[in-house]
């Protein structure tokens, strides 16, 4: 028999709302998305909520992987990540909503609309960035493009061309500033070495907490 059940918005990052629900019939503590973002534990008879609780943080990243799929496809009410922060979008008649920006759709997919406005906005800025932090640090930078990636978030070759992932107007900026300087360091050491993970670290000393973060949101090179 099925108890009823409760919903919580976790305080995490991203946030995201979960249900408990117990089940006398269950055997084990079940975790599952359902319609609308939400994931759904079910705690067996005998369980407890602060197991559920443990459960759940156990298999937070299977978690977010899952959700990433489940709002894959962007629609009224889809929750993304802009400049880091949650935002809802909102579709109004020919209109899509995301933060600050309201955008016509033109016959064009919720999701490609917001991506194509994202892209727009990352080209001038990102590479307006990398000049300044090449200026800044005395590397010189033959080129700069900003691309759709599905595996990285950006790269750069020994002749001072760096590419840059447009989803890194999705990162809050720390985020993209660390990504910026982690590509213009590569001028210095084309490798991954010790000496070239010494040079970010003076050059970025926050780059272990940009570097969780990406970890906690690989799923937004999809």
């Amino acid at each position: 028999m099925q108890q009823a059940a409760y919903t919580k918005i976790e305080s995490g990052d991203p946030p995201f709302r979960f249900r408990f629900v117990r089940n006398a019939r269950a055997r084990r503590y079940i975790l599952r998305v359902v319609p609308g973002g939400i994931a759904r534990v079910t705690i067996p008879r005998g369980g407890t909520l602060d197991q559920a609780q443990q459960f759940l943080q156990r298999n937070r990243e299977w978690l977010l992987k899952q959700l990433a799929k489940a709002t894959d496809s962007w629609t009224h009410g889809s929750r993304i990540l802009i400049r880091g922060n949650p935002v809802v979008l909102v579709v109004d008649g020919d209109f899509v909503t995301a933060g600050e920006w309201r955008i016509p759709l033109g016959g064009r997919s919720v999701r490609s609309t917001v991506e194509s406005h994202l892209y727009a906005l990352a080209a001038p800025e990102l590479t307006k960035k990398t000049y300044e932090f090449a200026e800044q640090f005395g590397l010189a930078v033959r080129q700069v493009s900003v691309r759709n990636q599905r595996t990285r978030w950006g790269s750069c070759s020994s002749r001072g061309r760096i590419s840059l992932n447009w989803r890194l107007m999705q990162t809050p900026e720390f985020v993209s500033d660390y990504i910026i300087v982690h590509e213009l360091m590569h001028l210095r050491e084309m490798n991954h070495s010790p000496r070239f993970w010494r040079e970010v670290a003076s050059a970025y000393p926050a780059y272990r907490e940009a570097e969780r973060w990406l970890r906690r949101h690989a799923g937004l090179l999809r």
